[in-house]
């Protein structure tokens, strides 16, 4: 009973421990760039300028489709499957696109690199993107994300918009910024293309 005491002891310490060290990775990872424009109750402006983006499109309807399929194209990218065999930093946020027929994930590269100065990635199925400078508005949510929170927090982000008179326009997208194996500290955002200045 004693050493099966120590065993869970020695486990949970181990645990808050590899949490308190990933918390503190996570935080030193770059990530993208925007300016907050303007700050309301339930959300917030941004203004996003251009960014390159590695890019993969995917049938999956699902953020749990997406994610396990797209990651691993993405992460192969990186981790050198492309024509240098080169590693490229992970940055944060991801970017998933959920549509109804066609979903997109995205890596943000690091910000010393382009799509010039990239290596071209061995697979055919990932493409490096340029993004265009934009206006959003974003929710934040902590935990674990689903599809079903996800859409939660659309349809609480499209109510607030619309209660502020603001436009919106394209689809909800979804922002995540932690590993899987991260159990504290997670942020996760829905984000969308908004009409900005306003009239």
């Amino acid at each position: 009973m004693k050493i099966i005491l120590i065993t869970s002891i020695s486990l949970a310490v181990l645990l808050v421990v590899l949490q308190i060290y990933t918390t503190m990775a996570t935080n030193k990872t770059e990530t993208q760039t925007f300016t907050v424009i303007k700050e309301e109750k339930l959300f917030e402006i941004r203004f996003y300028p251009a960014a390159t983006l590695a890019k993969i499109s995917s049938t999956s309807k699902s953020y749990k489709d997406l994610g396990s399929s797209g990651f691993s194209k993405l992460a192969n990218y990186i981790f050198g499957g492309n024509s240098q065999n080169k590693q490229i930093a992970m940055t944060s946020p991801v970017h998933m696109d959920i549509g109804d027929s066609i979903s997109t994930m995205a890596f943000v590269m690091p910000s010393n690199f382009n799509k010039d100065n990239l290596p071209k990635p061995n697979s055919n199925e990932v493409r490096l993107e340029t993004s265009e400078p934009e206006y959003v508005a974003a929710i934040k949510f902590g935990g674990f994300a689903s599809t079903e929170i996800i859409n939660k927090h659309k349809e609480i982000l499209s109510n607030a918009l619309q209660e502020k008179g603001i436009s919106f326009y394209g689809n909800f997208r979804f922002l995540g910024y932690n590993p899987p194996y991260q159990l504290l500290g997670r942020r996760n955002e829905v984000i969308v293309a908004i009409n900005w200045p306003q009239k």
